[in-house]
């Protein structure tokens, strides 16, 4: 058995942070990084944009120069699986029997994307996206005239809509719900959102699902037949919780854990988007699929590993690119009660307060331009636990900035 120290299983976004993390926080032993995958630590949200559109490459995604492991003497074993966890004797084993031995164990194994279980699903047209190797091989198949079907209008989904239409493709996109992003994004920033795709020649089937697909078309629950050449299955992503049940951890839509990322086992953390853990801020238990998750709770995690006990706070917040416009949503709009527009130019802006007036969401769409900003400021009003006056909010004339330094008066 090699003593690995501080061990991390899964060797994504989440982990790699973590991993650096350590190091920076003062760790000087061991730090033995796992991973599934045969690349070293990326950063995922290319895989839907510059990737499809050969405006940067795998390599470009990378978190760190390679080099980077060795110089900080972290161990990386990619393109391995870990099959076991011994808790009692603190050890893992991977695929190959090697056993790694733990002080402290971080899991980040990330989440798997679903898969439709219709006729067809298993054809070689069809496609999902998670990994680098998945980009590229849809990316080498989208040329000017594929007739490329996405199922799920989800901010993946919609991203690869545009990636596709610039590529010079046809595009159809299928979706269960009745509307686009219904769980990321409010109604207002959807609706604008498919009626730019709309303009850019995409054909959206809302209230529909797949039956079959047959390699030359996509036949849908009421009979439509959409002419298809590539389908991708964008539907979600179900967190990778089966080797930490395996270990007697408590597994409830992912894996869960205290405000500190720690699990019930207290050498064990988690961290990435198979947690599930209550928010110092929002309160209840919170699966998060996201950058800004993985970029908070990798180093968080490091740092409660070595002893910090630091709850997370972190204000939830993603990004979609999309043509030319960018949707952010910060916060968690869906608990919001009141959705207060404030008139942006070129953008649409709203913030979401509860029943109580307290300040748990902003969501934008346009240009980047015209909505960083006052995302940022919300989200500093939401780690302050704001309650902001609903007609200052809303009056563009009242300096977001302004509404900070009063919250803290």
């Amino acid at each position: 058995m090699s003593d690995g120290g501080m061990v991390i299983v899964g060797a994504g976004h989440a982990g790699g942070r973590a991993a650096a993390a350590l190091r920076d926080n003062g760790w000087t032993g061991p730090i033995t990084l796992i991973g599934a995958e045969p690349d070293a630590p990326y950063e995922r949200p290319p895989l839907s944009k510059e990737l499809l559109t050969g405006d940067k490459s795998a390599a470009e995604c990378a978190l760190h120069p390679l080099e980077f492991y060795a110089i900080n003497d972290i161990r990386l074993i990619a393109d391995t699986l870990v099959t076991e966890i011994h808790r009692s004797g603190k050890y893992v084993v991977l695929a190959d029997g090697q056993t790694v031995g733990y002080e402290k164990l971080l899991l980040a194994p990330g989440a798997e994307p679903r898969r439709l279980d219709i006729p067809g699903a298993d054809h070689e047209g069809v496609h999902v996206l998670r990994t680098t190797a998945d980009a590229e091989l849809l990316s080498a198949r989208l040329s000017p005239g594929t007739r490329l079907t996405v199922i799920g209008a989800g901010l993946i989904g919609l991203e690869v809509a545009s990636s596709a239409i610039k590529r010079g493709c046809t595009v159809n996109v299928v979706e269960l719900a009745d509307r686009a992003m219904a769980r990321v994004a409010p109604e207002a920033s959807a609706e604008h959102a498919v009626a730019r795709h709309q303009a850019e020649g995409v054909t959206f089937h809302f209230n529909r699902s797949v039956a079959a697909f047959d390699g030359k078309a996509v036949h849908l629950d009421d009979g439509t037949e959409i002419a298809s050449d590539l389908v991708l299955v964008s539907i979600g992503a179900a967190p990778r919780a089966k080797l930490a049940e395996q270990a007697g951890l408590t597994v409830s839509g992912g894996i869960v854990t205290d405000a500190t990322l720690r699990t019930g086992d207290a050498d064990i953390f988690v961290a990435g988007d198979a947690c599930v853990f209550p928010h110092e801020l929002f309160g209840g238990l919170l699966r998060l699929e996201s950058w800004k998750n993985a970029e908070d709770s990798g180093p968080l995690a490091a740092r409660n590993m070595l002893g910090a006990n630091e709850p997370y706070r972190a204000v939830p917040w993603m990004w979609s690119d999309q043509y030319d416009f960018t949707i952010q949503v910060t916060g968690l709009p869906d608990r919001g009660t009141v959705a207060v527009d404030r008139p942006t130019d070129g953008a649409l802006l709203q913030f979401h307060l509860d029943d109580d007036g307290r300040l748990v969401g902003a969501s934008g769409m346009g240009p980047v331009g015209a909505i960083a900003k006052p995302i940022r400021f919300a989200q500093m009003l939401m780690e302050r636990d704001a309650h902001p006056d609903a007609a200052d909010l809303a009056d563009p004339a009242v300096n977001l900035k302004a509404l900070l330094k009063k919250q803290a008066a």
